[in-house]
């Protein structure tokens, strides 16, 4: 089931590419980015500790936390440097043609 995400406002159009914004969705903190035009959704919460990647960096398609240097391939959720070791879940995004988006809901 796919959730609506009414926190960005202007839908799609809100959010330029090569931004991301953390959003509560689904009952977990979700941080949506938009890479060139292409919309991912990856859990906000780093998996190594519990810091907002949202506060971190983004660059070429990696988030890296802003608290030990983890990094996430945003696509896939991948971990791609340590301390982390374990991926981001990731939830499909649709834009629906009005321009607003939705994730699917995490179970």
């Amino acid at each position: 089931m796919f959730i609506p995400l009414p926190v960005i406002v202007g839908g799609a159009g809100a959010l330029e590419p090569g931004e991301m914004r953390t959003i509560h969705a689904g009952g977990r903190e979700i941080l949506l980015v938009n890479l060139d035009d292409e919309y991912y959704a990856v859990d906000d919460i780093c998996t190594h500790e519990r810091c907002s990647l949202g506060d971190g960096w983004l660059e070429d398609g990696v988030v890296e936390c802003p608290c030990h240097g983890a990094s996430f391939d945003i696509r896939t959720g991948d971990v791609l440097s340590l301390p982390a070791n374990k991926p981001l879940p990731t939830y499909p995004v649709r834009v629906a043609p009005d321009g607003s988006l939705a994730i699917e809901a995490p179970d």
